[in-house]
Formats: C-alpha cells, structure tokens, sequence
C-alpha cells in the first residue's frame, strides 16, 4: 500500500494537516463513508508508527480496497483544494460579493465589496496580483451596476485599465523569466505581442508602475548592447520599492540582476563590481538568497570573491564566519576554507592563504580551479618560478580533462596561457610590455584580467 497514489500523497501531509484532513474527512458535509474514516486513521496510525500500512490490516476485499484508496485521495485532492481556495481571504471576500450579487442582495453586497476593497489595500503587495484584484473588485462592482443601475456611469475604464496593468506586469515576468533561462539552456521562447507591449509601456509611461517597471527595464538591461542605464533604473526602482513585493518575487528580482552582474563581470565589463555587491549585500539582509535556509555554495564564492574584489575584506571576514553554517554540510568546510584562503590572499598574507589551501580536499571542480588559480598567482608575485611552472602544468592537464565546462574552460586555459606570457616576458621590452597588455584587456573572457595587468604595471 505505501506505494499507492493515496499514501504517497497522504505521507507529504504535516502533523498539523493529518489533524486537519481527519477532520475533515469525519465532516458529513463532505463524506458519508465510514470505511474512509477508518481508513485514513489507519494511514495516519502508520505515519505516527513510522510503519508501512499493509492490505492484509484492513477488513477489505481488493476492489474494496482500491475503491476505497481512490476515494479518499479524492477527498485529499478536495481538501488541499478548500485549503487553497479559502486561505486567501481577500479573494474569498471578492467571491462572497458575487454571491451576494447574484442573489440580488444589494445590501449586502456592497458592504462586503467595501470590505473586500479596504482588506486588499492594506496588505503591502503591489504585484500583478493586486492589480489582478482590484480587476476582479471592479468587475463585481459593473455586473452589479449594470443590473440595478441603467442609467449611471459604468467603471469600464477601471476594469481595463486594472485588467491592462496586471496582464503586462505578468507578460513582462515571463519574457524575462524566458530570457534567464535561454541564457542557462540552449533553447528559445516565442513571447506573443512583446513588442508590441514594450512600446505600450513606453508610450503611456507606465514604468512609473514598480510591478510594470522593474520588469521593463529587467527586459531592457537583459537584451540592450548598452545595458548600464536600463540597470540602474531598475536598481533604483528594486530598492525603493522592495517592500511592495512578496519574497519569491523579490527574490526572483533580486536574482535576475545578480545573475546578469556576474555575467557582466565573468565578461570583465567595468563598473559592475560595486552594482553586483550591492545587490548581493542587500538580499542577504532581506534573507532572500536562502533556500531551506541554506546559502549555495556557488553564491557563497560569488559574494566572497566580488566583496573582496571591492576592498571590502573586514566585511567578507564576517560575512564567512557568519554563513559558513549555511552552506551545505558537504561542501562547508572546503568552500569557507578556500575564501579564508582569499581573503588572506588579498590581505597580502601569502603563508596563512596557503595554509588553508592545503587544509581541505576541493571535490568541487569550481572550487579546485579557484584554489588553483589563487595558487599561482601566490607563486607568481612570491617568484616561486619553479613552484609556478610544475603548477601550471598540472592545471593545464587538469582543465584538458574537464572538457564540459564551457565558460569555465575558456578562461581557465587564458588564465594559464597569460600567466606563462607573464613569466617569459622581458619587462626592460616596453613593446613587448604594450603588446601583451593589449591582447589581454582585448579578451571578453578572462575573469583575472585586473590580476593580469596590474603584474604587467
């Protein structure tokens, strides 16, 4: 029986839920089976138990038992329906004025169309949801107008207008969200009516509107060949307007332009550094880069790398020691050691970042090309030439047996190719020097091309 669809469904149901479902299940209201009550408390007599429930327990024939297991996933489905149906209690308001509305019950109606309007506006979020329900609150309002009232005004501009704002907001939505992944995956997303849409936005002027805006200018910033303006406004609208927004979304928003800010980065575009951080920064105080209250390991290195990158090492120093319990228990260890290594590394001191480079195993294939690559720039500038030129040799045979990973690939092979150039260069060669320097600031992939001109200075 546990690999029935009813227990697979039944086994996901919190404590608090298997109460709540119990009793909903003794409702006659809603079941007048009393082989379905005795059914789910035995279900719920295994959970407690931590047992397997068996057929051979129950009083049941096998077509009893199936009619019995089908039926009672229905009522499941039905009670995960209710629940979802009247947890939303602004919603729920906007549903009773229709049924005022339809029994004819003015009265009644507007009271609770009132109440309805005054729930909606206190809570904070001003998403395309909202826009969604003020449509919805507007539409109640013109039935009930229409069929009472044939002679006065009709709010049909407040319907399509409501109507207009929440359908952009969520087609713009989805033309980023299409965008973020086509970058990840090698696929391509036809968004309908989006050019159309975008010179609407414009020509009304409707990114004054935050759940409009933000996803104007997200759209902008992802596909403009001159992003940095489009960026900026969306970065000034994100953190004006951020508390309007519910956390998945925020979140969502917050992602968009730290993922885009780190491609502009990996690209080594300038002025992006401060931008990104600053993002970063503001998202872990609002605790949206968590996930089941764990931090990523590859954000955890995103942030470490980038503060220090911009001179902020006392805040890097406590930024490790404070999510180091956040990262996953597998990689922890390894992933705060390395970025105590890079901190050390960017304090100049060059004996404590070896020190913790040696102190873990990097399992990750990222975080061994990080330690790697941190390795030879310490015997770079500590002109351990010998230590350098064996290391080189080891990364090169290390990258050329990863052959998928794409991005990760390519510069890593520049890294060392440049830092060989490095080291065979005669420096009293001023045109030797100018060459060098040009064909590396040239390079659109190349994430330690500062490291690389500034040993070339």
């Amino acid at each position: 029986m546990e690999k029935t669809l009813l227990y697979e469904a039944f086994s996901t149901l919190t404590p608090a839920e298997v109460r709540e479902f119990g009793k909903f299940v003794r409702s006659p209201f809603f079941n007048n089976k009393p082989q379905l009550v005795e059914l789910c408390d035995y279900l719920s007599t295994c959970r407690d138990a931590g047992k397997n429930p068996d057929a051979n327990d129950l009083k049941l024939d096998g077509v009893q038992l199936r009619l019995a297991n089908s039926a009672l996933l229905a009522l499941l489905e039905k009670f995960w329906m209710y629940r979802e149906k009247f947890e939303d209690t602004e919603r729920a308001k906007i549903r009773l004025a229709a049924a005022y509305r339809k029994r004819g019950l003015g009265k009644h109606f507007s009271i609770t169309l009132r109440e309805a309007r005054a729930s909606r506006e206190r809570l904070p979020w001003r998403h395309a949801d909202y826009y969604h329900d003020l449509n919805l609150l507007e539409w109640e309002q013109y039935q009930f107008v229409a069929a009472t009232q044939r002679t006065v005004p009709l709010n049909l501009q407040q319907v399509s207008d409501h109507m207009d704002t929440a359908f952009i907001a969520r087609k713009l939505r989805l033309a980023c969200a299409a965008l973020s992944h086509q970058a990840v995956f090698n696929t391509e997303y036809r968004v309908g009516m989006l050019e159309a849409i975008l010179r609407h936005v414009e020509v009304e002027n409707l990114t004054k509107i935050p759940a409009i805006g933000l996803y104007f200018h997200c759209y902008k910033f992802l596909t403009d060949t001159s992003p940095d303006v489009h960026f900026e406004q969306f970065r000034e609208m994100l953190f004006a307007h951020a508390d309007q927004f519910p956390p998945d979304e925020l979140r969502s928003f917050y992602l968009l332009a730290i993922n885009f800010g780190v491609k502009k980065i990996n690209e080594s575009a300038e002025g992006w550094l401060r931008a990104t951080f600053d993002l970063y920064k503001s998202a872990l105080e609002r605790n949206l880069l968590l996930e089941n209250g764990l931090l990523s390991r590859f954000a955890f290195n995103n942030i470490a790398a980038i503060a220090l990158r911009t001179g902020e090492l006392d805040w890097t120093e406590n930024f490790i020691l404070q999510y180091k319990p956040r990262l996953e228990r597998q990689w922890r260890e390894a992933t705060a050691v390395l970025n105590l290594a890079r901190l050390a590394y960017a304090r100049r001191d060059y004996k404590t970042a070896l020190l913790n480079l040696q102190r873990s195993d990097y399992k990750d294939l990222l975080n061994n090309l990080i330690a790697k690559t941190l390795q030879l720039k310490i015997y770079y500038e500590t002109s351990e030439y010998n230590l350098l030129e064996s290391h080189l040799a080891s990364m090169q045979n290390f990258i050329r047996r990863h052959t998928a990973i794409g991005f990760y690939r390519t510069n890593y092979s520049r890294i060392v190719h440049y830092t060989r150039q490095l080291m065979a260069l005669n420096f009293n060669n001023p045109k030797a020097v100018t060459a060098l320097r040009g064909q590396i600031e040239k390079e659109e992939i190349l994430t330690e091309k500062e490291w690389l001109l500034e040993m070339l200075a």
